[in-house]
């Protein structure tokens, strides 16, 4: 009897494995290796990338869209994959930062389709539609598709990202759980500038309104319990550009290619300073 039951329990999975040998068997026969026993290659599945070039050096030329097209089945998943293929096999003078490939060091952020992400998060969609690459919104380039970041990291550099502490502990500097916590969601930052990038008071006012980045960089210290300057921090802040541009659009928000807030960090200031 248990071997008629044990019969009777492996009868769907042996269905399931002829069903599948049967399938494979189509799949070789519609697509047979050729006589060498290479495998066979896949239909070239091609997709169009119009990429922002620009070149200082030739100053008469005017900043243009430059069409490529790639065989995706010969190219990595992301929009770093095609660039670097591009530039390795197609045209060597395309320039673009890149570095980590894992999302971490923020050099290949650009504006892709619309969007300012990070080329190597931002998946290649398999459409017939043309992908359209930009550098950074309101930046000034140089070349292609690098930003200069000077003034971003000028900024950044202004609110003194640092620990400050007068008087420091001997040994570890203890910090609660709870303290801890409140860090999360803004030391994860990785300064590519998308979010600053992507909000009209940065395109208008980016000599003296600081950005989305840059104040959620400025908030991390002032909600970091072992640093002693969070008054200094603040004052440097009370003035109608570094802080008070921000008209909450939330572009910042939504743009963060590691699904950061900053929008919330810069209410949280502006709620301490109130309050004050």
């Amino acid at each position: 009897m248990s071997a008629i039951l044990a019969r009777a329990r492996l009868a769907p999975f042996k269905a399931a494995t002829v069903a599948r040998a049967i399938s494979s068997s189509s799949t070789r026969a519609a697509n047979p290796a050729p006589p060498d026993g290479t495998p066979p290659q896949k239909e070239p599945l091609m997709k169009q990338f119009k990429i922002y070039r620009w070149n200082p050096d030739e100053p008469t030329e005017k900043p243009k869209l430059q069409t490529y097209e790639v065989d995706l089945n010969s190219c990595g998943p992301m929009m770093l994959d095609a660039l670097i293929k591009i530039k390795n096999e197609m045209d060597p003078t395309l320039t673009f930062r890149r570095s980590c490939r894992e999302g971490i060091c923020g050099s290949c952020a650009m504006n892709i389709n619309g969007t300012n992400t990070l080329a190597c998060l931002c998946r290649i969609e398999k459409t017939p539609k043309p992908a359209k690459i930009y550098p950074l919104p309101h930046m000034y380039i140089i070349k292609d598709l690098v930003p200069d970041m000077t003034q971003f990291y000028k900024q950044y550099k202004s609110i003194e990202p640092y620990l400050k502490n007068d008087n420091p502990p001997e040994k570890e500097h203890i910090q609660s759980i709870e303290d801890r916590k409140k860090l999360d969601g803004m030391y994860e930052c990785i300064l590519c500038a998308c979010c600053s990038t992507s909000c009209p008071s940065y395109w208008w006012n980016q000599d003296e309104y600081l950005g989305p980045a840059t104040l959620m960089q400025a908030y991390r210290w002032m909600a970091d319990s072992r640093d002693s300057y969070g008054a200094e921090r603040k004052e440097k802040l009370q003035n109608t550009f570094s802080l008070y541009r921000c008209h909450t659009i939330f572009n910042c928000s939504r743009t963060c290619p590691k699904g950061l807030n900053p929008a919330a960090a810069i209410a949280k200031i502006k709620l301490e300073l109130a309050t004050e």
